[in-house]
C-alpha cells in the first residue's frame, strides 16, 4: 500500500463515469477534464480503430449514421455495460491516455463508476478492460454511491439520501444511509429510450425515418414531459418511408411530451417501487429531505415536477447532473485510504 501511495505521488490517478452515451473523466483536484461520447469509429468487420486510434469519442460521434460500407461507428456499451469488450478497451486505452499524457511508466490508479444491477460477469468486464487499457489498479463503485457523493449529500450519515440517476442506457434509483445503499433499483430504460420513443413517433405519424442523432436533438430542443402551455415546435429532417426520398416535417412539443410518456412513466414506476421497499425510518427521513435528480436524461423539462407529483416528495436537480457521477469517483480518488473499503477492487480477486 505504501508503494501503490508513492506510485500515485507520479501518477494521474483519474475517476470514470464510463457511460452508454457518455464517457466522463475527472482528475484529482482538477474536476472533470474529459467529456466525451462513448463511441469508437472502426474498419468494417474488424476491432481496428481507424486513424491510429484518434477515431474515438466526438471524431467517432459524428460519423454516426453517416459511415460507409467500409466503416462502422460503433457504441461498445448498451445499458450501462460493456457490449464489446476489445472495442471498450479501445476507446479506455484512448481515454486514459488523452488525460494521463506521457507519463506512461507510472500507470494511474482508476476509480470506474458502474450501474448497481450488473452481474460479476460483467464486472469483470471492467476490471479486464480497464487493465489492458492501462490502469495500475481499478477500484469499482456503484453508480448511485458516487452521484450522491458527486451531488454533496450527506450518505455516511444516519439519514436517508435518494438519488434517481438517470443516463443514457440505465436508470439507477437508490435510497441511501451510512456509506452504502438501502434500497436499489435499476431499470434499463433511460435517455436512449426516450429517443427510441421519438424516432418510433416520426415514422408512425409522418412516415418519416429519422437517427439517433436528430431523435437527440429534438428531445433537447423541444422535448418534455410537463404541460406548461409552451407548444413549440422543431424542423426535422429525415428519409420519406413511402417514397424513399429526402424530407423535412414540423413536430410539435406536445407530440414529442406524448411520445415520451411511456418511457418516463417506466422511470416513475422504478421510483415508486424502491420507495415501496424502504424502511419506514427512511421513508420519514426522505419526507423532509425529498429527492434528488442526477445524469443527463434528469434535464428533461419537467421531469422533476411530475415525479413530485407522483410520490408527493420534494423533487431537487443536483448542480450540474450530467457530471455528478463523475465528481462523485473524484472524491473517492482524493479520500481512497477512507473510502476504498466500501468499493470492489480488483485486488479483491487475487
Amino acid at each position: 500500500m505504501i508503494f501503490d501511495s508513492l506510485l500515485g505521488m507520479f501518477s494521474v490517478d483519474m475517476g470514470i463515469d464510463l457511460g452508454t452515451c457518455n464517457t466522463l473523466v475527472c482528475v484529482k483536484g482538477e474536476g472533470v477534464v474529459l467529456n466525451e461520447p462513448s463511441v469508437v469509429a472502426v474498419k468494417k468487420g474488424t476491432n481496428r480503430v481507424l486513424d491510429s486510434g484518434n477515431a474515438v469519442g466526438l471524431v467517432a460521434k459524428d460519423m454516426l449514421g453517416k459511415t460507409p460500407g467500409s466503416i462502422s461507428a460503433i457504441r461498445p456499451l448498451k445499458d450501462g455495460v460493456i457490449a464489446d469488450f476489445d472495442i471498450t478497451e479501445a476507446m479506455l486505452g484512448y481515454f486514459i491516455r488523452k488525460v494521463h499524457g506521457r507519463r506512461n511508466f507510472f500507470k494511474p490508479r482508476v476509480v470506474i463508476a458502474i450501474p448497481s444491477g450488473i452481474t460479476a460477469v460483467e464486472k469483470r468486464a471492467v476490471y479486464n478492460s480497464a487493465e489492458r487499457a492501462g490502469a495500475r489498479r481499478v477500484y469499482l463503485v456503484e453508480e448511485p454511491m458516487a452521484a450522491g457523493i458527486g451531488a454533496g449529500l450527506p450518505i455516511a450519515e444516519a439519514t436517508a439520501s435518494m438519488v434517481v440517476d438517470i443516463g443514457g442506457g440505465t436508470t439507477e434509483v437508490a435510497i441511501m444511509s451510512l456509506a452504502d445503499i438501502a434500497v436499489c433499483e435499476s431499470v434499463r430504460v433511460a435517455g436512449d429510450e426516450m429517443d427510441e420513443s421519438i424516432i418510433n413517433h416520426m415514422r408512425r405519424t409522418y412516415n418519416l425515418m429519422i437517427g439517433l442523432q436528430t431523435a437527440e436533438r429534438i428531445k433537447l430542443e423541444i422535448g418534455s414531459i410537463y404541460d406548461d402551455g409552451n407548444e413549440s415546435t422543431c424542423e426535422v429532417r429525415g428519409r420519406d418511408l413511402i417514397s424513399g426520398l429526402p424530407r423535412q416535417s414540423m413536430v410539435t412539443a406536445s407530440e414529442i411530451r406524448e411520445a415520451l410518456r411511456e418511457p418516463v412513466g417506466q422511470i416513475i414506476e422504478c421510483v415508486t417501487r424502491t420507495l415501496e421497499r424502504a424502511e419506514p425510518e427512511l421513508s420519514a427521513d426522505l419526507v423532509e429531505n425529498g429527492i434528488h435528480l442526477a445524469g443527463g436524461g434528469a434535464l428533461l423539462r419537467g421531469l422533476d415536477q411530475v415525479l413530485a407529483e407522483a410520490t408527493g416528495l420534494g423533487v431537487t436537480l443536483v448542480d450540474d447532473p450530467m457530471s455528478c457521477v463523475a465528481r462523485g469517483t473524484s472524491v473517492y480518488l482524493e479520500h481512497l485510504a477512507i473510502w476504498k473499503d466500501t468499493m470492489e477492487s480488483d485486488d479483491d480477486d487475487r
